[in-house]
């Protein structure tokens, strides 16, 4: 559905360079990242509302590249839902339907169907500035998709919403997705909502697509330093492999050797997600492949989980929940074993 070839993109001091990324038919991808790594500009080249330096933009099988934004049949929501606060609920929903000269008969399906997808008909009559955040949310989307587009983009849709109401735009947003099958490009910095939304995640990162694939690609089998600290991986470790021990290779780094399920063919860094970390008290061995004795250096609180980073050395974070933290009475300075599986460890070479 969305195929890009090779993008380069100048804005300002800001390129986007060589960028590549294919979207499936009836696809919900999300391309996460941090501030200022080119999503949205990327997003909006999608959309026609930049000149493009060089490369090819192609939709349902044809090239878009020139086209001008009114004839690429996509719709954009932004993350401060840019309602008209001059017209009505109603208004705003129907403005691109009024736009494209829809005759009544068809414009009043149209508003009909999004209406009733969203649950919204108590709020067309309403003022945009009385609508609280949710539902502006919801409104700015019902208008993208009254125009019945082939592909909707999403800028950080979420992300001026409180948790409560963004786990309620997130629901929301799957429901559309398995109801309409409307092909979906979402950006976004915030890797759960990624993981929780997208099919496929792109990262991307200094106006470069770092690495695509499904959530569990990207969470588990980083391809890179950039990837493994976006996804929040915290153990990135420089070593090397060593000579395999009992059936499986082996990582050194720092003061330690520890078992690798699988070296992919080698690397010189190795990556252990922190929630596959598991501590058990000094005075008991932990059972697995890789067990090590260490210090506890730091506490960090994150609300119902907590952060524990262990001094071996290298230090290791382990991610706990409260029960545990409370149960095993952890605390800075008290020794404690790590454990974890060598299929825990992703290699990978930089």
């Amino acid at each position: 559905m969305i195929s890009i070839r090779n993008l380069f993109v100048e804005l300002g001091d800001f390129t986007l360079k060589n960028a590549s990324l294919d979207v499936e038919d009836s696809e919900y991808m999300v391309v996460v990242g941090p501030s200022g790594a080119g999503k949205t500009v990327l997003l909006e080249s999608i959309a026609g509302l930049f000149p493009i330096k060089q490369g090819e933009i192609w939709l349902r099988g044809k090239e878009a590249t020139w086209l001008k934004p009114e004839r690429r049949r996509v719709s954009i929501v932004y993350q401060d839902h840019v309602l008209f606060p001059h017209l009505s609920v109603r208004e705003n929903i129907v403005f691109g339907l009024r736009m494209h000269k829809t005759n009544p008969e068809q414009m009043q399906d149209a508003l009909a169907k999004v209406v009733d997808l969203f649950g919204i008909s108590s709020l067309l009559h309403r003022d945009p500035t009385t609508l609280s955040g949710g539902e502006r949310q919801k409104v700015a989307l019902a208008r993208a998709l009254c125009v019945s587009p082939d592909v909707l983009l999403l800028d950080e849709p979420l992300s001026s919403l409180d948790p409560q109401t963004r786990e309620e735009i997130e629901e929301e947003l799957q429901h559309l997705h398995r109801a309409l099958k409307v092909t979906t490009l979402h950006v976004t910095h915030n890797f759960e909502e990624a993981v929780t939304l997208g099919q496929r995640i792109a990262v991307i990162g200094e106006g470069e697509v770092k690495q695509v694939g499904t959530p569990e690609e990207i969470f588990r089998h980083p391809n890179s330093e950039f990837v493994a600290r976006f996804a929040m991986s915290r153990n990135i470790f420089t070593g090397e492999l060593g000579p395999t021990m009992h059936e499986r290779p082996q990582f050194k780094t720092g003061g330690i050797i520890f078992a690798v399920e699988n070296s992919n063919g080698g690397g010189n860094r190795a990556v252990i997600r922190p929630e596959d970390v598991m501590l058990s008290p000094g005075t008991r061995p932990a059972s697995g492949a890789n067990v090590f004795l260490g210090k506890i250096i730091r506490i960090t609180d994150r609300g119902s989980t907590l952060y524990v980073d262990v001094d071996l050395p290298p230090v290791v974070a382990a991610l706990v929940t409260r029960h545990i933290y409370h149960e095993m009475k952890l605390e800075v300075g008290m020794q404690v074993n790590i454990c974890f599986e060598a299929s825990s460890v992703h290699v990978f070479q930089t």
